[in-house]
């Protein structure tokens, strides 16, 4: 079979039976009325020799039965498949019927008519809604990717007799035993395994990210769960496209817009102009004039809202890898627990190439590195995590001394905690020499751990510069003046800040000359 051939081919080369959307094991054909108990209000009689009402029949000069609705003007051709069943095909969109659209037939204005008024068609007065709630069943792929707001990891693939019913999409297991048994006992349907309500969901074509396979759909439902659908027939899976999407514009017709815009994230434009030529036909009146600026206005508010609000979140944006947590700037306890390591990685980086590189260059850590490499340097620490120090852009040591620098300056509490800094201060001004190495030893003790052992690093690799003083020309009083202000601040500015700035040098002098003792070898 070989969908989407001409309606007006050879009868060997005809469009697929309807039969294609059912499962493969029924031995026989669906009832000429497909309707489960309460589907339908009343059955319609598909006899070959009668034409429905709303329709007109007329013969092709190439022999064709070619079916035409009043209203719309569409047409349908009449073929049989191989066991003489008569089946539709609408040559427009590919889709075939067992039988053709139904119409609504207005009732006759009056009895009695003059001469006059039989030869002019009445006006159509509005057309009784019938009960119908089976709108669709066969057999689809498909997939749950998402379980109310949970990304799954896998996508498990399987066949399913699908059924759309009463606003309700339903996935039954076991598709093609369940469907050959149900098709004409549908109370003995196995258990469904999912079942998605229409109502505020949204439909689009699912991206080549989602899926590889060709013709998938996207469904998503309002509690935040979806799922892909699939089939490889693409005018099959067209139909499905159709009447899911009708089926949420009319169930979601009378959500609030603020409602609809929450729940729905289907592909905008999918969903706009589905909506659109839908609503000018459910205003009375409509027209191809019949829109008002106010209601043109509106209609863009509206759909601006509902674009805005569905903007991805700043977690589901990190979670896909578009945006990457910040390391300059960041907390140095949530950067530790984020990385799972009691001192900064790019700490460790940058003192291992420092080291590497050699302790005996001069003004190591007293010359600031060209700044504009620098910056191009935390941009990279920002936004890749696979970050080489050797690359030949940071050959200069001064640029990555500067840019650990950057770190520290720029961490929301420095490495000496506000709450710890009056302490230091005080415990520096003691006048014994013995009781303040001791309290200066305590404090730095009784700091966080992540605080602790990123001191430990860094002063210990600082010590090992000092040890290359003849070469490098930094003395512990050198080291102390660059790095006393970053390690050690007030979290107010004082007045007294020149003051200060001394006894912020002086702790981190006395630290360095105590370093073995302050931190003891493992």
């Amino acid at each position: 079979m070989q969908p989407g051939l001409s309606p007006l081919s050879p009868r060997d080369q005809r469009p697929p039976t309807p039969e294609t959307d059912y499962p493969e094991s029924l031995t026989s054909y669906p009832e000429e009325d497909y309707s489960p108990v309460g589907s339908f209000s009343e059955p319609r009689s598909t006899s070959p020799l009668a034409t429905p009402p709303g329709w007109s029949c007329q013969v092709s000069p190439d022999g064709q039965t070619l079916y035409t609705n009043h209203f719309t003007q569409e047409q349908w051709v009449r073929l049989e498949d191989q066991h003489g069943k008569p089946y539709f095909y609408n040559p427009d969109d590919a889709s075939v019927q067992w039988d053709l659209p139904q119409v609504p037939v207005p009732a006759p204005r009056s009895i009695h008519k003059s001469g006059q008024d039989s030869e002019t068609p009445a006006q159509a007065s509005p057309p009784e809604e019938k009960t119908k709630t089976l709108e669709k069943a066969g057999v689809l792929h498909r997939t749950k990717t998402v379980d109310k707001g949970r990304r799954l990891r896998k996508k498990h693939w399987s066949a399913s007799w699908t059924v759309l019913e009463g606003g309700v999409l339903t996935f039954f297991k076991d598709s093609k035993a369940s469907a050959a048994g149900g098709l004409r006992q549908p109370p003995k349907l196995s258990t469904p395994e999912y079942t998605v309500e229409l109502r505020g969901a949204s439909l689009s074509w699912a991206p080549k990210d989602k899926s590889s396979r060709k013709n998938v759909l996207e469904l998503r439902s309002r509690d935040g769960s979806e799922y892909l659908i699939q089939h490889d027939s693409e005018a099959i899976i067209g139909t499905w496209h159709k009447a899911i999407g009708e089926g949420i514009q009319e169930l979601s017709a009378d959500l609030p817009p603020e409602e609809e815009s929450e729940s729905s994230s289907a592909d905008f434009g999918f969903s706009e102009r589905l909506g659109s030529w839908r609503e000018d036909e459910a205003r009375p009146g409509a027209g191809p004039g019949a829109a008002t600026p106010e209601s043109d206005l509106s209609r863009v508010r509206h759909r601006l809202r509902k674009l805005l609000l569905k903007r991805p979140t700043l977690q589901s944006l990190r979670e896909k890898g578009y945006i990457k947590d910040q390391v300059f700037g960041c907390a140095l306890a949530a950067l530790c627990e984020r990385e799972r390591s009691s001192v900064p990685r790019f700490v460790q980086q940058c003192i291992r190439t420092v080291e590497a590189r050699g302790l005996d260059i001069d003004g190591l850590y007293r010359i600031s590195g060209n700044l504009a490499t620098i910056q191009k340097l935390r941009y990279k620490v920002d936004h890749d995590e696979r970050l080489d120090l050797d690359d030949g852009r940071w050959e200069d040591v001064h640029v990555i001394t500067g840019a650990l620098k950057l770190f520290f300056r720029e961490l929301p509490e420095p490495l000496f905690p506000f709450s710890h800094f009056r302490q230091f201060i005080a415990a520096i001004k003691l006048q014994d020499q013995a009781q303040r190495s001791r309290c200066v030893r305590d404090l730095v003790r009784s700091l966080p751990a992540p605080n602790h052992d990123t001191l430990r690093l860094l002063f210990q690799h600082l010590c090992r510069v000092i040890e290359h003083g003849d070469q490098n020309r930094m003395s512990v009083q050198s080291v102390a003046i660059v790095f006393g202000p970053t390690l050690l601040r007030p979290e107010t500015e004082e007045t007294s800040m020149p003051m200060t700035m001394v006894f912020q040098n002086q702790v981190v002098e006395l630290i360095l000359q105590r370093c073995s003792d302050i931190f003891p070898p493992h």
